[in-house]
């Protein structure tokens, strides 16, 4: 049976192949999970027309990050911390701390964003990068205080 897949699938083939599976594999796998359509004469255009729509949302998407980036670059924030003498923290500051701290300064921001290399365990200013959508990140400015 011959299939155009819509997304890759591994060991079958890559995005917009028309490949030829077995009827009972592109019946009970492929097509209800919609991996693939059956590759019909209207199949094409179906194709090339929902390949469109997915281009034009991503447009969208992307256009919606770079807003939000602009929004969020330059942002400064302030974090709380108790330290001993030398400004070494008693615990450390992570993703989770940077992101309610940027979600209160009106930052929808999730923790899996925070790009930080590692824990932050020192007072002090970090400029850090924050990934908003595949390609598009912000920077952002991180004050480790005392409370």
């Amino acid at each position: 049976m011959e299939i155009i897949l819509v997304e890759d699938v591994t060991g079958v083939g890559q995005k917009g192949a028309v490949v030829n599976v077995k009827p009972g594999f592109a019946r009970n796998y492929l097509l209800p999970r919609k991996l693939a359509i059956s590759a019909t004469a209207n199949a094409g255009n179906l194709y090339k027309e929902l390949q469109r729509q997915r281009e034009v949302q991503e447009d969208k998407r992307l256009i919606v990050a770079r807003v939000a980036a602009a929004k969020l670059n330059g942002t400064e924030v302030n974090i709380p911390a108790a330290a001993n003498e030398e400004d070494t923290l008693f615990g450390s500051v992570t993703e989770v701390d940077i992101a309610e701290a940027l979600s209160k300064a009106g930052h929808h921001v999730d923790r899996t964003q925070v790009q930080l290399p590692e824990h932050i365990k020192q007072l002090g200013m970090y400029d850090l990068t924050v990934r908003v959508y595949a390609d598009v990140t912000a920077t952002v400015k991180v004050w480790v205080v005392r409370p």
